[in-house]
């Protein structure tokens, strides 16, 4: 009875699935059955449009053995898949395709290399068909990920991984046979399919070439069977069929992976050429640099970091070489006709100057941030800084004239890497370890490098693209109008602040005082100041800028730098203009009154105080500042007055302030400011040079030289001094206590240092000296007619 229920069971069951399975043995180690796969091709063949629910039916049951790992059924299965697929060729296959396709996802995706492989030899075969009408709807974004993944194999398995990269080269040149064919092949050669498939055959062919170099050459066997087991030739063989097949308007996305690919290579190779050239014209090499600069488009966004530091190093060595030609040919010129001909050729090494500058800028602009601080730390450490040996660039044959120069040319490459950089915290963007040379008084010696050394900082300080509102100098009527951003201040500016904040201002303060500056000076200085405000001004911040601004205007006043009239004019309009700012930032009602009722009375008295008249041609400019009211001065008083009833705490704004004195200042060839600030100290004390304008000129007589020598007074004067170092004590931000008492901490280390090796150090000797030379000892001998004695040993 159960027998003949089976019996009926299995005779209401459709004709297909019994065709289908009757082509399964009970062991699948007896392999597919022929005859009732014949039995099954003639009925698919009968009956074109049972196709669809054979493949189903299949797929069905290929899933399931796939699951429980049946490799033997899932073997049979798609070698009956084959079989059917070679011989229908109708319309009803294209239902059934999307079965056999869906069967082999199923394969590739599996993690068993057995099955992978066999996925991939179905896949093949398919892509040799070809169909008499195309498929619309069909896409092979899978496969073209999954075989190019397979292309980067990393089975532990050498030969595992090997048959893996096989399958997966296959399986993208079916890929391509199978698209270029169809009336939709435009589809493969889309930016997103092309930048998986070039990259996975390059790869192919460069890992192998680097095994094979190591290894040695291999047997020499046929030249198919070769290419069928080499990855490195399959991948050849294929990248060519794949650019072969490529028309006009599809070149461009299949050749640009490769450059993406290999853009270090084509790089380091530009830069060898230029290495090459480097004694050829100017012309020459600025166009090898322009090469480079289209070739670095390509590279910037993919490049990593040994290639990044090689480009920008090369880069900056040529430039020291332009620059090292161009001082040569300045200090060589002796008569006219050779004059003609250096400035010829000072242009065009100023064209490969531009050159390498423009694309040490494009390269810069389009690294990553992290790559890019490093990269502005790279070039800050080429920047030559007198009485130092900080920098790594080689001057010794480019004289001052080419030092200034190549100062220049450096920061206006770090002014163009440094455009566009956004940094979270300010520490980010300004370290000490770069903050301290870009802030050094050796980059303050012409009024050109200031203003880069300000441009780079405005770049690296101006998060909120403020600084396009701040251009130009101006006594601003509503600041509202400007729309600021900004944020509140975060623990980290705030830490900068009480860090850096009095170096900040050093810079601020000397560079106004500069002989030299011209208009744009005083406008970068006044962005400067306006920047700080925004970015980095919490109350403590703005007392500190209000002080330098009112040290400014006494130094104005004053005038112990001999300064001109327009300097000093120039220095009392940016005083005017940064105040009108920050009295409307901080919106303190009496500030503004104090600072508008000043400003209106310079308008009506003394327009040259303000920024509009005294940088405008043909202004006049007033003989002495003496005798000038001081209602046209902001005083201090007034401004603290008006804080104070504010909520500020102003006791620090009776302190005058003083600039820190670093250690460069005593290793520079400019004029210390040591001597500034014990002028100021013995002046400003007291009172502001603004309310009551004293002479520290004297005429020495006899009388002012006896009055010198008389200690009478000693005791006074001591008793002033001392309360004026209290008051300092009490009242002067920690910054710049410490900062000084720092300055005398290390002026007293030199001293000492100084003594003990002149000490310490062992007379000459006539039988030599030791000395230790690459390793090696040698004996430098003196002899006694070039050693100096003392004194008390000669008679």
């Amino acid at each position: 009875m159960p027998t003949r229920v089976c019996c009926c069971c299995s005779a209401l069951r459709p004709r297909y699935k019994r065709l289908v399975d009757n082509i399964f043995p009970e062991d699948p180690k007896d392999g597919l059955v022929k005859a009732d796969m014949e039995k099954l091709t003639f009925y698919a063949v009968s009956a074109p449009e049972k196709l669809d629910r054979i493949g189903s039916y299949l797929a069905e049951r290929l899933s399931r053995d796939v699951v429980r790992h049946r490799s033997g059924y899932v073997l049979i299965a798609m070698e009956a898949l084959d079989q059917l697929l070679m011989a229908c060729h109708s319309q009803s296959i294209k239902p059934f395709v999307e079965s056999f396709l869906h069967m082999v996802a199923k394969l590739l995706e599996s993690g068993e290399p057995k099955l992978q492989v066999l996925g991939t030899n179905s896949f093949v075969k398919f892509a040799n068909i070809e169909e008499d009408t195309p498929s619309y709807h069909r896409r092979y974004d899978f496969f073209v990920s999954r075989f190019s993944a397979m292309c980067h194999s990393c089975d532990s398995d050498p030969e595992t991984r090997t048959e893996i990269r096989i399958a997966g080269i296959r399986g993208i040149q079916g890929v391509v046979r199978k698209t270029v064919n169809d009336e939709l092949r435009a589809t493969i050669w889309e930016p997103q399919h092309m930048d998986k498939i070039v990259p996975s055959l390059l790869f192919n062919m460069q890992k192998i070439e680097e095994v094979d170099s190591r290894i040695g050459p291999p047997p020499s066997p046929s030249a198919a069977d070769k290419a069928e087991e080499n990855p490195a030739m399959l991948a050849e063989n294929c990248f060519r069929e794949l650019l072969g097949r490529a028309t006009f308007g599809n070149m461009n996305n299949a050749v640009r992976p490769v450059f993406a690919q290999y853009s270090h290579h084509v790089i380091q190779e530009i830069l060898g050429h230029l290495d090459a050239r480097k004694k050829d014209s100017p012309r020459v090499r600025a166009g090898i640099i322009q090469v480079l600069l289209e070739a670095v488009a390509i590279a910037a966004k993919g490049s990593i970091g040994p290639t990044v530091l090689e480009v920008f190093n090369t880069l900056l060595k040529h430039l020291r070489l332009s620059v090292e030609f161009e001082a040569r040919d300045l200090q060589g010129e002796s008569i006219s006709s050779a004059n003609l001909n250096t400035s010829s050729k000072d242009s065009d090494e100023k064209i490969v100057q531009n050159a390498i500058i423009q694309t040490i800028g494009f390269f810069g602009s389009n690294l990553p941030d992290y790559q890019r601080s490093e990269i502005m730390m790279f070039i800050m450490g080429k920047v030559p800084v007198f009485g130092t040996s900080t920098h790594t660039l080689d001057i010794s044959q480019l004289g001052d004239l080419g030092t200034r120069r190549i100062q220049i040319m450096l920061l206006r490459s770090l002014l163009m890497v440094t455009s566009g950089y956004k940094a979270k915290t300010i520490v980010t963007a300004l370290p000490g370890s770069f903050l301290d040379p870009l802030l050094s008084p050796s980059l303050m010696e012409d009024y050109e490098l200031r203003q880069l050394v300000l441009e780079v900082m405005h770049n690296l300080m101006d998060r909120h693209d403020n600084r396009a509102k701040l251009r130009g100098i101006r006594i601003i009527p509503d600041v509202a109008d400007l729309k600021i951003k900004r944020e509140k201040i975060c623990r980290q500016d705030t830490s900068f602040m009480k860090k850096n904040g009095q170096q900040l201002y050093r810079h601020i303060y000397l560079g106004c005082k500069e002989e030299d500056n011209v208009q744009k000076n005083y406008e970068l200085l006044y962005t400067s100041l306006a920047l700080i405000t925004i970015e980095l001004a919490n109350e403590e911040v703005v007392i500190d800028l209000i002080r330098l601004a009112i040290a400014l205007q006494d130094s104005a006043i004053i005038n112990e730098d001999n300064l001109s009239m327009f300097h000093r004019c120039g220095i009392m309009a940016l005083v005017a203009a940064y105040l009108n700012f920050v009295s409307q930032m901080i919106a303190v009602p009496a500030f503004c009154q104090h600072v508008s009722k000043v400003i209106e009375i310079r308008t009506m008295e003394a327009p040259y105080f303000l920024p509009e008249h005294i940088f405008r041609d043909k202004c006049m400019l007033p003989k002495s500042l003496e005798k000038h009211d001081k209602n046209l001065y902001f005083l201090t008083n007034k401004i603290a007055e008006s804080l104070g009833g504010s909520g500020y705490s102003v006791e620090r704004l009776s302190v005058p302030y003083v600039p820190q004195v670093t250690d460069e200042d005593r290793l520079s060839r400019r004029k210390s400011i040591v001597d500034t600030v014990s002028i100021q100290v013995d002046i400003l004390p007291n009172s502001n040079p603004s309310d009551d304008v004293v002479s520290n000129t004297e005429e020495i007589t006899f009388e002012a030289l006896k009055k010198a020598v008389d200690t009478s007074g000693m005791e006074e004067q001591e008793k002033e001094k001392r309360r004026l170092v209290i008051e300092r004590f009490q009242k002067a931000p920690f910054e710049e206590i410490a900062a000084q008492c720092e300055s005398k901490a290390n002026f007293l280390h030199d001293r000492l240092a100084q003594i003990l090796e002149l000490t310490i150090r062992p007379p000459p000797s006539p039988s030599g000296t030791l000395t230790i030379t690459s390793g090696h000892a040698q004996y430098q001998s003196v002899p006694v007619y070039e050693m100096k004695f003392p004194d008390l040993c000669v008679y």
